[in-house]
């Protein structure tokens, strides 16, 4: 007999030899038919595997977050069978999952294209009815390659593979593939899933070898939300950044300059009415603003750790015979600043913010509009205490990432800490101490939060905020670093409070991430429908005649007067096509002006998204516009 621990504390036995699976029996029918893998000390496993000792375990649901990862993983296989299938001469290369779905690479000289879709979803559901089980089979790495000696893409995954055992997954009609695995119990509980599209992928990445076809493909837990999710992508095409900003001539990319935004008169209304508001919050937390160069010395970006762990992504050139790189990163340069004059432990904490402009190199290939580009202003700060100051001043910046993410509308937070890399710089113990304090200030604020071990900056471990937009896509925006090593690296230090020189931690951050990025990200949250605060065009006067051209300029006036961003429409168009090419350009307000408004001194306003308008004084309005400008509002109601 074995005993073994749920995740309430209770300890069940159990046979000897018994599965995962028979655990889930033994604890309840419904549970055994949500069953799709199990967590056993911790570790992901098959339903399928054997419980020869005592153990803890963990049955994973079709409810759990883990359980649609599982799903895509073996939607992969079932896909790549059935690929296999319809084309036996296909070779498998690997199929990993990635953001809402799957993917495989597949070496087949016939070309799979959007018409071969559906026969390979048939397929599919032919192998999901079928209920085959995923059957696990472990061989020592020799015995690996032997059975995958004539599959040259097999042959490199188990070379590459680490471990002395090897995994294989087996089912359908003699279908096998090597992975790590777990995978579902068997094909019936694939769920949802439909083939998104085929693209070409290197082997490996690397454009020297064979291009292959990579088949992607989305599995949900069920028909609904595989259509919820189809849905959002429709919205999030309609929403893409790259269109709206052309309709509303924010921005624009040209060929002389390839990931290079450039912002137009009203992109820049945008960007300054964020980086404003940045200015005040930052002010009133107590930053100090500096500006650093966009290209130093070589000997800095060596000296800072840069050549050896970022080099790859750094563009250079040659002055006077001496190598400049031009800035990824804003932190060496905030050092330099700190370096200029002595400091003492009384100025701590000391924060130091800057709108850093830097470059960094993206593959062509992944370049996407404002989202991904090779120039980027960084919102970046750097706060320089005393080792007892950390966890106040983390906290500190966690309170400001909340607030000004909560003011752009954004509430739904995901946050990760990420621990020490392979390719790193400082010991372990000033590793450990930097990840201990980031813990110790998560945990003090009561905040839940997932683990990425190894993946932390080079010189510190790290805390990622992730933003949900309003068709729940996932944003990676904010990120604090914990830097124990730089400092050391660049000899600062401060006179503390027994008269000696110590060296200063370091906490680098960064709330909105890029800008560019940011507002490429608030152009599809509000698909081009921002608040009054943001609005490039805050209000359009529409006059119904010539005849009332006069008063509508005198609005105009006042409202410029006081400070709104306002324009007038004086085309001779007919009020209703006035009124829809409004709407079109999201305008937060119209203000429709006839003879009867200019008669009562007043003006018609039509909200964006109400049915009904209301009458009031220029005055009035005036008011109720800048108490929303003042409270950057997201509601437009008056």
């Amino acid at each position: 007999m074995v005993k073994v621990e749920l995740p309430d504390g209770s300890v069940i036995s159990a046979d000897d030899g018994c599965t995962a699976l028979n655990i889930a029996e033994k604890i309840g029918p419904k549970l055994a038919k949500a069953a799709v893998a199990a967590k056993i000390n911790g570790k992901l496993a098959d339903l399928s595997t054997p419980i020869t000792s005592d153990v803890k375990i963990e049955i994973i649901t079709e409810k759990d977050p883990l359980a649609i990862e599982i799903m895509r993983h073996s939607c992969a296989h079932i896909m790549a069978e059935a690929i296999c299938s319809i084309w036996p001469e296909a070779k498998l290369v690997y199929g990993p999952i990635v953001a809402d779905g799957f993917y495989y690479d597949i070496d087949l000289e016939k070309s799979i294209t959007p018409e071969d879709f559906a026969k390979i979803e048939d397929k599919m559901a032919e192998i999901a009815k079928a209920d085959v089980p995923f059957k696990r089979i472990e061989l020592p790495r020799q015995q690996a390659l032997e059975r995958v000696k004539n599959d040259k893409y097999k042959t490199d995954n188990v070379n590459r593979a680490q471990g002395d055992v090897m995994s294989f997954y087996l089912h359908g009609d003699g279908f096998e593939d090597l992975c790590r695995g777990p995978h579902i119990p068997s094909t019936s509980k694939a769920g949802a899933f439909k083939i998104m599209s085929v693209a070409g992928a290197y082997w490996h990445g690397d454009a020297k070898e064979k291009m292959l076809q990579r088949v992607y493909g989305t599995a949900w837990a069920n028909k609904k939300q595989l259509e919820d999710y189809l849905n959002r992508l429709e919205e999030a095409k309609r929403r893409d950044h790259r269109i709206i900003g052309k309709q509303m001539d924010l921005f624009s990319f040209h060929e002389e300059g390839p990931g290079f935004a450039f912002l137009h008169p009203k992109g820049m209304i945008l960007w300054n009415s964020i980086i404003d508001y940045w200015r005040q919050v930052h002010n009133c937390y107590g930053y100090s603003e500096i500006k650093t160069p966009i290209m130093l010395n070589e000997s800095l970006w060596h000296r800072s750790g840069h050549w050896d762990n970022y080099k790859e992504n750094m563009y250079f050139t040659t002055v006077d015979e001496v190598t400049y790189a031009v800035k990824p990163m804003n932190c060496p340069g905030g050092l330099l600043v700190y370096k200029s004059r002595q400091h003492s432990y009384r100025e701590f904490p000391m924060k130091v913010a800057e709108l850093g402009l830097v470059h960094r190199y993206e593959a062509s290939g992944q370049m996407h509009g404002l989202i991904r580009v090779r120039q980027f202003t960084q919102d970046d700060a750097h706060i320089f205490c005393r080792p007892d100051q950390i966890q106040d001043e983390i906290k500190g910046v966690i309170d400001l990432v909340f607030e000004i993410y909560k003011t752009f509308g954004f509430n739904d937070f995901h946050i990760e800490l990420s621990t020490k890399p392979e390719k790193h710089i400082g010991s372990d113990e000033i590793w450990e101490t930097a990840t201990n304090s980031l813990i110790g200030a998560l945990d003090s604020k009561g905040i839940k939060y997932q683990v990425n071990e190894g993946d932390g900056a080079f010189y510190g471990p790290k805390i990622d905020f992730h933003i949900a937009d309003c068709l729940q896509r996932s944003w990676q925006l904010g990120t604090i670093q914990l830097d124990f090593s730089m400092p050391d690296r660049f000899g600062l230090v401060y006179t503390d409070s027994d008269n000696t020189e110590k060296t200063p931690v370091m906490i680098h951050r960064a709330i909105l991430g890029s800008l560019e990025r940011f507002l490429g990200i608030l152009i599809e949250h509000f698909a081009g429908a921002f608040p009054l605060w943001l609005a490039p065009e805050q209000v359009r006067l529409l006059s119904i005649s010539e005849k009332t051209q006069d008063y509508s300029n005198e609005v105009l006036g006042k409202l410029k007067d006081a400070g709104i961003r306002a324009t007038i429409d004086s085309a001779a168009d007919k009020i209703g096509a006035k009124i829809a090419k409004a709407h079109a350009d999201h305008l937060p307000y119209m203000l429709v002006i006839g003879e009867k408004e200019q008669q009562e001194q007043m003006v018609n306003v039509r909200t964006r998204g109400a049915k009904d308008t209301k009458t009031v004084t220029v005055d009035e309005l005036i008011s109720a516009f800048k108490k929303k400008i003042g409270e950057r509002s997201l509601s437009l109601e008056i």
